[in-house]
């Protein structure tokens, strides 16, 4: 099966502005938070904000106090005033394209114009912009409505930012026809007209079309009713669970099924509905599924990131001319393995919104996880121990260090500070991640063996840590939108995908170039020159995932984690090369 996933899915710039703001809100303040109404038409980040503490405020009550979020659908300017009155601070997180329509509507209607507005009813965005044209509005869901609409001298149409697309092309060819007098403002926002037109292309070349989104949404609701025309099977979901209750077959045995979704629809349930997808041709019996259900085993239990990690120890060691390297290797796939196993253990609940299956796999497996965990501990500082008291004392800061990043070091009784858990730290887990893996790869072996660092040493555990950095932070990239609901501010978040994508091509143009440069002026072996594929192959496999040739998932994860078994396995030829 391949699957094709629509590049406008997901968030809309609205949206997203929505959720970042009250996201941001009720981690800057420490009083009340409401919405009026959903803030947006997703029942998973709804619950998402309610567990956060974030109430809908249904009714402007009496008498209040908190922070209200007015939602990016916008509300009528009495509902602002009243909310106000009421004792509320106000947080407009209205669409600017919303805002425009405001306006438009405002203007005409002062002007005596009618205003003729082409929506949903009952939709909550033309239930606020009803609220600036007064008495002069007049909503229109198709075209016998605007058929019995009177005839008037002044007029103005504007539509609903997520109409479909066709249907208003209709309504601007009737009041050509028939009311030439008429003003028309293109007010579908041109997220909304990506989406459609994408989906209709993506409708041509595949079998089966699925529909990710809330079923209340009425921009999901129209991608649907566009799958549907194109005659193809077409499927609207909410989550990947649903997928379970759909005509499945229609799906499983599809050679090639578009994604498209919603507008409010998240980025982190897209990607669990195309996790769940890409498993589909691996459920029947033969090699392809049990060579993916091992992929995706030694993703789930740590085992190939923990290689992975003594990989890029062994590399580093082989590129210093070190040949005492078993020890090093060992300690690096035991202190990763401990760490991740018990950082997922202890934060089981704030991953809950990046993948579901690996979620129910810690939940079934706790306790012999947990006992894995504790025993690599043990077993790493074990061999640290063996190698002199420098490795031992460091590699006992850097578990402790690990083992603290997502407990509450700081009481509440100390109010002036917003850090309280190693993880509250912005970038605390790229940096922190990465760090440990250049430390165990290039600062370790040495102090062991030698007793100092020196400046060699300082470049290649910058490359070892580059490497790692780049791989965490693409992986927070891939997680940023769920990341958005749990306070985890991460690098992807503070600079944004696209700036976060751009530095990480930086850096790893400057790994590309580091090692050989390294090798060219002999201060390490021709080793280094091998090693630059590895970054190259990690610049190769994000600008797949940037076109869209790669999706999130296991194949996608599995790629990135080999990138580092490849560089043990070039370390360990080197000889025979050489």
């Amino acid at each position: 099966m391949k699957i094709l996933l629509a590049k406008s899915s997901g968030f809309c710039m609205g949206v997203r502005r929505a959720v970042e703001m009250v996201a941001d809100a009720s981690n800057d303040n420490s009083a009340c938070i409401y919405t009026y109404g959903p803030l947006i038409h997703n029942p998973q980040v709804l619950k998402g904000l309610e567990e956060k503490g974030i109430e809908i405020l249904e009714a402007v009550p009496e008498a209040g106090s908190g922070t209200v979020l007015l939602r990016a659908h916008g509300v009528p300017p009495q509902t602002k005033d009243a909310l106000r009155k009421s004792g509320f601070q106000l947080l407009d997180a209205t669409c600017p394209r919303v805002i425009k329509i405001q306006t438009i509507i405002k203007k005409y209607a002062n002007q005596n114009h009618a205003i003729i507005l082409i929506g949903d009813k009952n939709h909550a965005e033309v239930i606020g912009l009803l609220g600036y044209a007064g008495e002069r509005g007049h909503v229109v869901s198709n075209m016998k409505e605007l058929d019995l609409l009177p005839a008037f001298d002044n007029a103005i149409i504007v539509s609903q930012t997520t109409q479909n697309i066709e249907f208003f092309e209709a309504v601007k060819a009737w009041a050509k026809t028939r009311h030439p007098q008429y003003r028309i403002f293109e007010t579908i926002c041109d997220s909304t007209e990506k989406r459609q037109a994408e989906l209709k292309k993506i409708a041509d070349l595949v079998d089966a079309i699925l529909i990710v989104g809330g079923h209340n949404s009425g921009n999901t609701r129209r991608l649907f009713e566009i799958a549907r025309k194109s005659g193809k099977p077409a499927f609207h979901i909410e989550t990947e669970k649903d997928l379970e209750s759909i005509e499945f077959d229609a799906i499983a045995r599809a050679p090639y099924v578009g994604i498209s979704a919603g507008a409010s629809t998240p980025n982190w349930i897209i990607k669990n509905v195309y996790r769940t997808l890409e498993q589909l041709p691996y459920k029947r019996n033969g090699w392809a599924h049990r060579w993916f259900s091992l992929q995706r085993l030694l993703l789930l239990t740590n085992i190939y990131v923990s290689l992975g990690a003594g990989c890029l120890t062994y590399a580093c060691t082989k590129l210093q001319g070190m040949h005492h390297d078993t020890p090093y290797f060992l300690i690096s796939i035991l202190y990763v393995q401990s760490m991740h196993i018990i950082n997922h253990l202890i934060g089981i609940k704030i991953e809950k919104y990046h993948d579901p299956g690996w979620i129910s796999f810690y939940h079934r497996r706790r306790k012999p996880l947990a006992i894995t965990a504790v025993c690599a501990s043990v077993m790493s500082l074990a061999v640290a121990f063996a190698l002199g008291t420098g490795p031992f004392l460091l590699l006992s800061m850097m578990t402790v260090l690990g083992l603290s990043y997502n407990l509450r070091l700081v009481p509440a009784s100390i109010p002036w500070t917003p850090y309280r858990r190693v993880r509250d730290i912005p970038g605390s887990k790229t940096v922190l991640v990465s760090s440990a893996w250049g430390v165990l790869a290039a600062i370790l072996p040495p102090l062991a063996i030698n007793g100092t660092i020196t400046w060699v040493n300082g470049i290649i555990f910058l490359w070892a840590t580059g490497l790692g950095f780049v791989r965490t932070a693409f992986f927070d990239i891939l997680d940023m939108k769920g990341d958005r609901l749990i306070d985890k501010e991460t690098f992807a978040i503070l600079l944004g995908e696209k700036r976060m994508m751009r530095w990480l091509h930086r850096i790893l143009v400057g790994l590309i170039a580091l090692l050989p440069v390294l090798s060219i002026f002999q201060l390490v072996s021709g080793l280094g020159i091998l090693l630059s594929v590895c970054p190259l192959l990690m610049l190769g496999v994000i600008s797949a995932y940037r076109n869209h040739y790669l999706l999130p998932g296991v194949r996608l994860e599995f790629f990135v984690e080999t990138i580092f078994i490849l560089a043990g396995c070039i370390a360990f030829v080197w000889p025979a090369v050489s």
